[in-house]
């Protein structure tokens, strides 16, 4: 049975517990998939240092490394953090929902639920505080991103292009190129995402 992560409200035990639980995930799917640490470094193009210091627990990987590791092995991030769906019907507990991104400024990413992978939608909640962004590289083919901004604005920079998203306002995105959630105004800015990356 797969434990369920139970969220401190202690910051660093929360970084912790997240690292524990993505460090036991991974190394239990690489060897079920029978996947030598150098084949999943190759698949996911990071190095095998970072794999191999993910799965002892003493590397706190970005988003954008897990996405990476998650894709290589057939999983999602939902998975891998034990957020996706595996009954019909599951809760998932305020406790249970990791952050998986604190910035500079206190703000932060939640990933509040997700289906398994390949084929994924994840939900995240996101707060920017003021002067804060995210940077992230491209997500695989047919990746695409819906916003909605409950407060503030974000600027969204997909590829070169820039899209500003007022509070109220929502919008659709193809991120399987570089992109950037940016606060583009003087206050919080607080916005829900969707990822759905569902291959052919």
């Amino acid at each position: 049975m797969t434990k369920i992560v139970n969220i401190s409200t202690d910051p660093n035990a929360h970084v912790q517990m997240v690292s524990e639980a993505v460090a036991k995930r991974l190394k239990e799917a690489r060897k079920q998939q029978k996947i030598s640490l150098d084949e999943l470094a190759r698949r996911a193009n990071v190095s095998k240092g970072m794999v191999v210091e993910i799965e002892n627990c003493k590397a706190n990987p970005s988003i954008a490394i897990l996405c990476k590791i998650s894709a290589a092995l057939g999983l999602s991030v939902a998975d891998v953090v034990n957020v996706a769906s595996s009954p019909t019907v599951r809760l998932i507990e305020a406790q249970e929902i990791p952050t998986l991104w604190n910035g500079p400024e206190g703000g932060t990413a939640r990933l509040l639920a997700g289906t398994s992978g390949p084929n994924m939608i994840e939900l995240w909640k996101w707060e920017i505080k003021s002067g804060e962004f995210f940077e992230s590289s491209s997500h695989p083919a047919g990746t695409f991103e819906l916003f909605h901004v409950e407060k503030g604005t974000l600027k969204l920079i997909v590829d070169e292009v820039e899209l500003i998203i007022n509070e109220g306002c929502s919008a659709i995105a193809k991120t399987d190129v570089p992109h950037q959630y940016v606060n583009g105004g003087k206050g919080n800015l607080i916005f829900t995402m969707t990822v759905a990356e569902l291959h052919k």
